[in-house]
């Protein structure tokens, strides 16, 4: 996502973004920016129906800008497509105030957004979020065999291929060694191709994969190549390089790899991992120390306002879809949480709906805490609450499948946003 243009003031948040959504992932994006009341501004298709003296009639399609306060989203991940309904909120020649009218947000078309109750610190974070590519980075893969790889850069929604190489291995025989000569230049290929490709002075994590030694072979190539001084820099690369077994050197594999518990463990500092993480360690305090462990959002407004969720571990769980709610005093709620507990120290993750993470935080009602001391009995302290304490989940998005587009890579220039 790019951001053309914003004037959203620091103090009140009012104000609009442009945004420019350039690949499939950046409508995943919007789907989370946009809510119910806001002011969508993008250009649209209109039938027009005009009668002639005579009393003939002729249809034309007329494309305009249309400005409409948001009422209804319908996101189709698969597709990458996103329509937004509202009605007309300001008048034009096509149509009349107050209409109702859906807009098709698509790729390579910019669209306009002023939020209805102003830029809260989390909308801000969103924003944020979708412009940034680099954050969105967590990780490089290489997925490969023999002759065959792919250059992979993982991001917290997708996976962009951004070049693959392919090249015929002669077939071992004895006592010729054209087999062994091809496949270091086919590493030199491939390793020349991944150092265009990743940053060096910023490295992050590097995954090989492929089934039997490839990865390993690949690994030492290109340690050879640091120890020679062809590539001095690459050391800081080499030290988050991981290397696993592919059922295949195809991209497909990739999200088998992903899932091992032994590639995850050793790329624990990626954001995808670091939320599987502690989804894993909230339910195990709740099975070995539960006073540390809380859900449920009275008991964690509770445990915030003590100040039991700050410096020192502690942490704040929460869905993307309590943030959905067409209820703003709702939506300042779980705001004015967040809020909290980032001032206090404390870390705060935002889980993604769409994620295996985000659904078992969705099956304890959206939010959930880890103290940093314990407090016994807390939903006693609290009370039984009643049905209005009770996270709006009417809108969470739970059973829809996150897009997986293989996109190229898009840049976009380092703003000085807010």
């Amino acid at each position: 996502m790019r951001l053309l243009k914003q004037n959203i003031e620091k103090k009140t948040g009012a104000g609009t973004a442009t945004l420019l959504p350039e690949e499939p992932e950046d409508m995943w994006h919007a789907y989370n920016l946009i809510r119910p009341n806001d002011l969508l501004r993008a250009s649209a298709v209109r039938k027009v129906v005009t009668e002639s003296g005579s009393g003939s009639r002729s249809n034309e399609r007329v494309h305009t800008m249309l400005t409409i306060r948001v009422t209804k989203l319908d996101f189709d991940p698969q597709a990458a497509q996103l329509h937004v309904s509202g009605r007309v909120a300001e008048e034009n020649k096509v149509v009349k105030l107050g209409a109702f009218h859906t807009l098709d947000l698509e790729l390579q078309r910019n669209f306009v957004l002023e939020k209805s109750e102003g830029w809260d610190s989390v909308a801000l974070d969103m924003l944020k979020e979708a412009i940034n590519q680099d954050a969105k980075a967590q990780l490089w893969a290489v997925i490969m065999k023999e002759g065959l790889a792919n250059i992979c850069l993982v991001t917290d929604h997708q996976t962009i291929l951004r070049q693959r190489i392919e090249t015929t291995l002669p077939r071992k025989r004895a006592g010729s060694t054209d087999h062994d000569k091809q496949l270091q230049k086919f590493f030199q290929i491939t390793f020349d191709s991944l150092l265009r490709q990743i940053d060096l002075a910023n490295p992050i994590p590097l995954l090989l994969a492929s089934p039997a030694f490839t990865a390993t072979q690949f690994q030492q190539f290109m340690k050879n190549q640091a120890a020679s001084g062809n590539a001095k820099q690459l050391n800081g690369i080499l030290a988050k390089t991981t290397v696993a077994q592919a059922a295949s050197g195809h991209l497909h594999s990739l999200s088998e790899v992903l899932a091992s518990p032994a590639v995850t463990s050793k790329l624990s500092d990626t954001k995808f991992a670091r939320e599987t993480q502690l989804v894993d360690r909230f339910f195990e305090l709740m099975r070995k120390e539960d006073a540390r462990a809380w859900y449920g959002p009275r008991e964690c407004e509770h445990a915030v306002a003590q100040g039991a969720v700050g410096k020192g571990g502690g942490v704040l769980l929460i869905s993307n879809g309590l943030f959905r709610s067409q209820e703003m005093e709702v939506r300042k709620r779980w705001v004015l949480l967040v809020d909290d507990v980032k001032g206090q120290g404390g870390e705060v993750r935002v889980l993604s709906s769409m994620h295996e993470s985000g659904r078992r935080l969705e099956s304890l009602g959206g939010i959930a805490v880890i103290l940093t001391y314990p407090i016994e009995d807390l939903d006693e302290l609290v009370g039984d609450g009643d049905e209005e304490d009770a996270p709006e989940m009417d809108q969470m998005n739970g059973d829809i499948a996150r897009p997986n587009g293989v996109e190229g890579c898009v840049e976009h220039e380092d703003i000085d946003f807010l």
